[in-house]
């Protein structure tokens, strides 16, 4: 969790539920009396993401007259998010930007706040309370701590340790949920859903594995329990949210006269699919936008190697090249050439076919929302957790195009984009910012140098695809470029030898 915007704002109407009648016309703020919402839902891990998307559409639902849906937001790894939310009412700001203007929303959603370190029980009191129906997750990929590649949990965790050996006192998103599942067995009340809205394919996966993992290493009949009760449908969502910066809440300041200390700024594109498959009621969010379907996976397929590759694409070598946003990159015509051709040549042939969803508007679709001027994401985030990233937005696609025998050079200099990026500095020699669960990847990129080969080699992160030479040469030689010349020039190189071909 980032810090929250700090600088300095002009006398404005301090957001809290008294003031909301005294904000401009202009900003839309909750038409519903909060205090009749019940608790429906718990969410786990309190960010920008979930205030941008889940939020919002629980927001609206509440607009159209539901109170059945409220939100206990839950922090178990900061507390400042909370001090921020409770000295505002746990109201904030939404505002998208879009190029033609901003769009601000005051969202109401959230009852309460919880920071599980200092009050474990009052966690676990609203994960059994029994209007609680679904809980969500927004907790990164790394959070679920099972192996992209294994697809085992890991158990070895000392958090999870903890967790076992003191199941009133949890550490974990998993020690809560499990804690609590036994508890609403105990008392005969039916299970909650868990939700995940993770970036992540197969999310909902992911969650059954980590809890029912962590229940079975408790209570075999527990997690049997778990495993023939509780549901864990996979979602996908989507809606760009840059970490709030101190100008971002100058800007809101400024522009609507709310003094927000911590509001977050999106896109106006959003997306959210859902499996329908809950065990204890649901909210009826197909009533603002959300589509429900029996199969989540063609939808995220198409989403995490579009966008989310997209990324991790431009994050490494747009950075290295110099530039800073996205905007950047999209201004750029050899790179917004790069991200065109990279979609469309080498990871859309490999897409499935999904209902409602044209590929090349799809592609269109995104490259505007990345040359947003006035929604310019970092690169510096785009890059975090490159580790988990590339394994599951980039190779997919690398693998696809590799067993049919189609194109890959622009997925593979992608790649040696992050490998470089690794070691740590520019080409000016100036510090490189890396953030991910894998430290020790770095000293071996530094060692390494030139020589592609240690990095491939590494299973947790490139599995068998590392060694297999029709993608390990063509990474060595994209690696060998880079380190001849800038990343633009050698794009510029790959492009112009796909024309050719």
């Amino acid at each position: 969790m980032t810090s929250a915007p700090t600088r300095a704002t002009a006398v404005a109407v301090p957001l809290s539920d008294r003031t909301l009648r005294d904000l401009p016309p202009e900003v839309s703020v909750p038409t519903y009396d909060r205090s009749a919402l019940r608790p429906g839902i718990v969410h786990i891990g309190v960010g920008g993401f979930h205030r941008a998307h889940q939020a919002v559409y629980l927001d609206e639902l509440a607009r159209r007259g539901s109170t059945e849906w409220g939100v206990v937001g839950v922090g178990l790894h900061s507390r400042e998010i909370g001090e921020v939310l409770a000295g505002q009412d746990r109201l904030w700001t939404v505002v998208e930007r879009a190029a033609d203007g901003d769009r601000a929303t005051v969202v109401g959603a959230m009852t309460r706040y919880l920071y599980g370190p200092d009050d474990p029980e009052a966690v676990l009191t609203a994960l059994t309370d029994e209007r609680t129906r679904v809980v969500t997750l927004t907790i990164t990929s790394t959070g679920y701590r099972v192996d992209a590649h294994s697809g085992e949990f890991d158990a070895e965790d000392p958090h999870v340790a903890s967790d076992l050996e003191d199941p009133g006192h949890p550490e974990t998103v998993f020690g809560y949920l499990v804690e609590a599942l036994h508890r609403r067995r105990q008392a005969g009340t039916a299970p909650f859903t868990v939700l995940s809205c993770d970036n992540m394919q197969s999310n909902g996966a992911a969650a059954r594995t980590a809890v029912v993992s962590f229940a079975r290493l408790r209570d075999e009949d527990l997690a049997g329990w778990i495993e023939e009760h509780v549901t864990f449908p996979s979602s996908m969502v989507d809606r760009i949210t840059p970490t709030t910066t101190p100008e971002d809440r100058d800007a809101v300041v400024a522009q609507t006269g709310v003094d927000d200390r911590w509001p977050v700024v999106t896109e106006p594109f959003r997306q959210w699919v859902v499996e329908d498959s809950f065990c204890n009621g649901r909210p009826p969010l197909e009533e603002v936008g959300v589509r429900f379907v029996d199969d989540v996976s063609p939808y995220e397929t198409v989403k995490t190697r579009l966008l989310n590759a997209g990324h991790s694409a431009i994050a490494y070598l747009g950075y290295l090249a110099g530039l800073r946003t996205t905007a950047d990159v999209m201004t750029d015509p050899v790179f917004r050439t790069f991200l065109t051709r990279l979609m469309a040549e080498e990871i859309a042939p490999s897409l499935p076919e999904v209902p409602g969803v044209d590929l090349a508007d799809y592609q269109a679709t995104l490259l505007d929302r990345l040359a947003n001027p006035r929604m310019a994401d970092q690169l510096s985030r785009l890059s975090r957790r490159g580790s988990s990233k590339i394994p599951s937005y980039l190779l997919p696609s690398v693998r696809a195009a590799v067993e049919a025998g189609r194109p890959h050079r622009l997925l593979c200099l992608a790649v040696a984009g992050w490998l470089r990026f690794l070691r740590g500095h520019d080409y000016a020699g100036e510090e490189v910012p890396i953030q991910g669960p894998r430290p020790d990847l770095v000293p071996l990129a530094q060692e390494a140098g030139g020589d592609a080969g240690p990095l491939l080699s590494e299973r947790s992160v490139f599995d068998h695809i590392g060694r297999d030479p029709r993608f390990a040469d063509c990474v060595q030689g994209a690696l060998s470029a880079l380190d001849r010349q800038g990343p633009r020039e050698v794009i510029e190189l790959f492009l112009a030898d796909g024309r050719d071909r």
